[in-house]
């Protein structure tokens, strides 16, 4: 078992509301910061080297996240640190205190037109601007900046080459919307994207549309669905439906816990999933001027 990644989803409630999450926070459970420690030196001990804070919103609770990321750090020595945002809550002083230990920020965008942000459930009017604020506080404190992009059908027509050139996101993962059993699939659960799916052909079409851009990875459905390791609130392993769920690693251990889930780890390395993830140098002598958008 190659232990490479993991994506923790603390089970913060979403800030904004999202049609299309992959996972929905059923409760407002967090972990108590001494176990959700124990949980991340557990994934240490078994060999993991970086860690994905998700949520929700991880940046509902800045407090919680800075003592986990700089837990993850100082104290466990993890090569990389990444968090996944919607970017609204995200404010300077954090990333000015606290950048030194994030290698890399993901900030979700699905559209340049701010009309189509709305539709979709992302902020009301101020995504974009913000996208390009923290664009510029990460090449100030040397943090990776990575887009996420989910291509539904509101915006799988939309070309997006224009904005992406000038942001030049390191990396900037597209993923078909997906429709996940108990999550999003019916107007009873919490998020219904029924609406908002497409065809392999439509995201391939988007896909082709910005196949220039040189820090695009595309994901589908089959890809996306089967080659991340999730874990939820409560800190058990997710299957590939996101409906099945591990024993806690607190409990059970991470090995054991593993074992009672599907993780296809030949599409993990088929989709890129190792790459240069350690943050930037920063030089705060030769801060770039504010991104202009």
């Amino acid at each position: 078992m190659d232990w490479i990644r993991y994506l923790i989803l603390l089970g913060v409630t979403l800030a904004v509301f999202l049609f299309f999450c992959f996972h929905t926070a059923k409760t407002s459970h967090i972990e108590r910061p001494e176990r959700a420690k124990e949980g991340l030196r557990r994934l240490k001990q078994a060999g993991t080297r970086t860690i994905n804070f998700a949520g929700g919103e991880p940046f509902l609770y800045p407090k919680f996240l800075d003592e986990m990321i700089d837990f993850c750090k100082d104290t466990l020595q993890m090569e990389s640190i990444s968090i996944v945002t919607n970017g609204s809550l995200v404010k300077e002083s954090f990333l000015q205190k606290h950048g030194r230990n994030i290698d890399i920020l993901s900030v979700s965008c699905d559209s340049f037109d701010e009309a189509t942000n709305i539709q979709i459930g992302r902020g009301s009017g101020d995504q974009v601007r913000q996208l390009y604020k923290i664009a510029t506080w990460c090449r100030r404190y040397g943090i990776k900046f990575k887009i996420n992009t989910v291509v539904c059908r509101l915006n799988y027509q939309e070309d997006m080459n224009q904005q992406i050139e000038t942001l030049q996101p390191f990396r900037w993962k597209c993923y078909q919307v997906l429709i996940v059993p108990e999550e999003n699939d019916s107007a009873k659960t919490l998020r219904d994207a029924r609406e908002l799916t497409i065809t392999a052909d439509q995201f391939e079409s988007f896909r082709q549309r910005h196949i220039g851009q040189k820090s695009m990875v595309a994901e589908s459905n089959q890809v996306m669905a089967q080659s991340y390791l999730i874990l939820d609130e409560f800190m058990r392993f997710l299957d590939k439906d996101g409906a099945g769920k591990s024993e806690s690693i607190l409990r059970v251990g991470v090995q054991t816990a593993l074992e009672s889930i599907y993780w296809d780890e030949k599409t993990f390395h088929e989709r890129g999933g190792i790459y240069d993830w350690t943050r930037e140098k920063s030089n705060c002598s030769d801060v770039p001027p504010e991104l202009d958008w």
